[in-house]
C-alpha cells in the first residue's frame, strides 16, 4: 500500500498544540504512559489467549522492552501484546475517544497546569504526552495471531497530520519510537530511564527490560574485566496488591493509584487487605480525594480492575461494587473465579456476590473509621462523595442505617459551621420527641430564614438542613434507630399538645372564614388550615406526607421532566395581624371584595416564601399597589 496522509481530529490538533507549547515540570510522565499502554496491551493478549491460542504465536515471554539509541536520538518502547490493525491505530491515535475532551483542553490551558502533570493521564490522552519530548513519533504495530504478519506504520511530527502505511512485522505487538528533541536527550541515559521506571512503573506486572552495559570477568584473560551488554529487568514486577502492607510505602500506594485511576491528586485513603475463608481474594482499593468530572455521566466506568490468579480479566468490574460506591477505584485479584470468566458468569456467580459483600463492608467500615479518627480527611471525602453515598440509603435496604450513620448535615444548632450526624441529633432530642425533623433548600442561609422553622426555633427544637436535591427523595419514610424523619414543610406539625388543642378550637371558631378562603383558592390548594409551625409569618404552603418536595419538583422540571401538578395545603397563622384584619372584614361584610384580594395575596405570599413566583405576577402587583394606595389615603 502506498503512504496515506490523514489529519487529526480537531480536538487532537488543539491538544498537540497545547502539549508541545506548554511548559511542564514533570515531562517524564510520558514514559509512564507508554509503559502503561504496553502493559494494557499485554494484559489484553493474555486474556484473549485463554480462548484463542493463536494469539500467543508461540511466544509467552511477555515483556516491555526499552531501547535507547544515542546515535539515532531515539527511545523505543516495544511490547509483544495484542497489537493494532490499521483501523484500530487510526482510531486510537487519530482521535480522542474518551469523554471529557473539552474539560481536558480547558484544564490544559490553565496557567497552573505545570503543577498538575498527572492531568494528561486522567483523560486518557497519555500517548500524546510523548510530543512534549519528541518532535516525531513512529508507531509500528501488528495484531497478535495475524498469519500474514502485515502490520501498520503510523508516523507524525505533531503538525496536525499523520501518515499510515502497511509494513511487514515479524513479531506481534507494538513499537513506539520517539525521536527525541535535542534538549530532551537525557531520556536516553540509563540512570534517567531507571529512575523514571522505578518511580512510576515498578509495580507493573510484566518485566520492563533494557540492555545495559555491565562489567564481567574476562573469559579470555584471567583477572581482567570486560564490558558487555546484557538485558536487565528494571522493575520488581511483584503486584503491589499481593505484597504485605508493611512492604509498601505511601508513595508506592499513591503511584499505583495514579496508574489505575488516571487521577492527578493523591487518594484520600488506601484500603489494602486479603480476604480468606469462603472466598479468597486480595484487594487494593482507594477512596479518591476528588470526584471525577464525569462521575454522574452515563458512560462513567464503574468497578475495580478484576484479576484472576494475576491475569487481568477486565478493566472495570461493576459486578464487584454497588452503584453508590462507584467512586471507589482499585484492584481485586481472586483465586476462586475461573480464568475464562465473562460478564454473564459474573452476574450469576455466588463467589462474586460474596466478594461484593466483603468489599462493600470493608469500604463502609473504613469510612466509619475515618469519620471517627480522621474527621478532617473524612469531611473532604464526604463533601465530594456524600451525595453519591446517599443513594445507598434508598437502594441498599440491608445497609441503609450503616450508610446513614456516615451522613453529615448542617443544622439549626450547628456551632461554628460544624456538621451534625443523626446520632448527634438523637443525643440532643427533647424529652418525648420521637421524630427527627429536617428542612430542605438550596442554601443554608435560605433554609435558616424559612418560615417553616419558626415554631421549632421558638421551642428550641433542632432541625437538620438537607441541601442536596435528592435528600427528600432519599429520606422520606426513613427511620434511624427507631426515630422517623419528618420534613418541616410536609404534613401537619404539632409540637405542643396544649397548643394543638387550642388550634383545633380556633379552627372551629373561624371555620366559615377558612371555608371562604378555601373556596376562593379551590383551583390552587388542597385545603386550608391553621398552622402549628408559624409564629411570625402570615402563611405558608405545605405538602402532604409522601408528596414531592418543592426542591425535588424544581429539579425535575429543570431537567425537562413532566411533573404532575400537585395541590398543597395553605396554612395560616391565626395570631398574625393580617388574619385578624381579614376576620374583621369578614364579620362586617362576608361579601366584601377585599376578602378575595387578601386571600389571593396570602396565597401569592406563600409562593414567594418558598421561592416560587406568584401565580399571576401582574395581578399580584396590581392588587398590592391598590391596597397600598387605599392604606396611604387613610393618613
Amino acid at each position: 500500500m502506498s503512504l496515506e496522509k490523514l489529519e487529526f481530529k480537531t480536538e487532537v490538533k488543539q491538544l498537540l498544540d497545547l502539549m508541545i507549547h506548554s511548559l511542564y515540570s514533570h515531562k517524564e510522565v510520558f514514559l509512564r504512559e507508554l509503559i502503561s499502554n504496553a502493559s494494557d496491551a499485554i494484559d489484553r493478549a493474555r486474556y484473549e489467549s485463554l480462548t484463542n491460542s493463536d494469539i500467543l504465536e508461540g511466544d509467552v515471554n511477555w515483556r516491555i522492552k526499552l531501547t535507547p539509541d544515542k546515535d539515532a536520538g531515539t527511545l523505543t518502547v516495544a511490547d509483544n501484546g495484542i497489537g493494532m490493525s490499521k483501523d484500530e491505530i487510526i482510531d486510537a491515535l487519530g482521535t480522542i475517544a474518551r469523554s471529557g475532551t473539552k474539560e481536558f483542553l480547558a484544564a490544559l490551558q490553565n496557567k497552573d497546569i505545570k503543577d498538575n502533570p498527572e492531568l494528561i493521564g486522567q483523560f486518557g490522552v497519555g500517548f500524546y504526552s510523548s510530543f512534549m519530548v519528541a518532535d516525531k513519533i513512529t508507531v509500528i504495530s501488528r495484531g497478535a495471531g495475524q498469519k500474514d504478519k502485515m502490520g501498520v506504520k503510523w508516523e507524525s511530527t505533531g503538525d496536525g497530520t499523520f501518515t499510515v502505511e502497511d509494513v511487514y512485522k515479524e513479531t506481534k505487538g507494538t513499537e513506539v519510537v520517539l525521536h527525541l528533541m535535542e534538549d530532551e536527550k537525557r531520556y536516553l541515559d540509563e540512570w534517567e530511564i531507571r529512575s523514571v521506571v522505578k518511580k512510576y512503573s515498578d509495580f507493573i506486572g510484566h518485566p520492563i527490560v533494557m540492555e545495559v552495559e555491565i562489567e564481567k570477568d574476562s573469559t579470555i584473560k584471567k583477572g581482567e574485566k570486560v564490558k558487555v551488554r546484557e538485558e536487565e529487568t528494571l522493575n520488581s514486577m511483584k503486584a503491589i496488591w499481593l505484597k504485605d502492607k508493611s512492604e509498601v510505602t505511601q508513595e508506592e500506594y499513591n503511584e499505583f493509584y495514579k496508574h489505575i485511576s488516571y487521577d492527578f491528586i493523591e487518594p484520600a485513603k488506601a484500603i489494602h487487605y486479603k480476604a480468606e475463608g469462603t472466598s479468597e481474594f486480595s484487594a487494593l482499593l482507594y477512596i479518591p480525594s476528588k470526584a471525577p468530572f464525569n462521575i454522574f455521566y452515563k458512560d462513567y466506568a464503574i468497578g475495580p480492575v478484576l484479576y484472576v490468579k494475576r491475569v487481568q480479566i477486565m478493566d472495570h468490574c461493576e459486578e464487584l461494587i454497588p452503584q453508590y460506591l462507584r467512586f471507589i477505584k482499585g484492584v481485586v485479584d481472586s483465586s476462586d473465579l475461573p480464568l475464562n470468566v465473562s460478564r454473564e458468569i459474573l452476574q450469576n456467580n455466588r463467589q462474586v456476590e460474596t466478594i461484593k459483600t466483603n468489599i462493600t463492608k470493608k469500604v463502609l467500615d473504613t469510612l466509619a473509621e475515618m469519620k471517627k479518627d480522621e474527621y478532617d480527611n473524612y469531611l473532604k471525602v464526604y463533601k465530594e462523595f456524600g451525595r453519591i453515598l446517599k443513594e445507598g440509603i434508598h437502594f441498599d435496604f440491608t445497609r441503609r442505617e450503616t450508610i446513614a450513620d456516615l451522613m453529615l448535615f448542617p443544622s439549626t444548632k450547628s456551632e461554628d459551621g460544624k456538621l451534625r450526624t443523626f446520632q448527634d441529633y438523637i443525643d440532643g432530642m427533647k424529652e418525648g420527641q420521637n421524630e427527627i425533623y429536617y428542612a430542605t433548600g438550596a442554601t443554608l442561609e435560605e433554609v435558616l430564614k424559612s418560615p417553616y422553622l419558626e415554631a421549632f426555633k421558638d421551642k428550641d427544637i433542632e432541625v437538620l438542613v438537607f441541601l442536596d436535591e435528592i435528600d427528600d427523595f432519599v429520606f422520606t419514610g426513613f427511620e434511624f434507630k427507631g426515630k422517623r424523619l419528618k420534613s418541616v414543610s410536609k404534613g401537619d406539625i404539632n409540637l405542643d399538645k396544649a397548643e394543638e388543642d387550642e388550634k383545633k378550637d380556633t379552627q372551629k371558631k373561624y371555620k366559615k372564614l377558612l371555608d371562604l378562603v378555601k373556596d376562593i383558592l379551590k383551583d390552587d390548594v388542597k385545603g386550608v388550615r391553621f398552622s402549628g409551625r408559624l409564629t411570625d409569618s402570615a402563611c405558608c404552603l405545605v405538602a402532604e406526607e409522601g408528596d414531592m418536595d418543592p426542591q425535588m419538583e424544581k429539579l425535575l422540571k429543570a431537567m425537562g421532566q413532566d411533573v404532575p401538578q400537585r395541590k398543597r395545603v395553605l396554612e395560616i397563622n391565626p395570631s398574625h395581624p393580617l388574619f385578624a384584619a381579614m376576620n374583621t372584614i369578614f364579620e362586617n361584610d362576608k361579601n366584601s371584595p377585599h376578602l378575595e384580594d387578601y386571600t389571593r395575596l396570602l396565597y401569592d405570599q406563600a409562593l414567594l416564601l418558598e421561592g416560587s413566583k406568584p401565580k399571576d405576577p401582574a395581578a399580584f402587583a396590581k392588587v398590592l399597589a391598590r391596597l397600598m394606595v387605599e392604606n396611604a389615603e387613610k393618613y
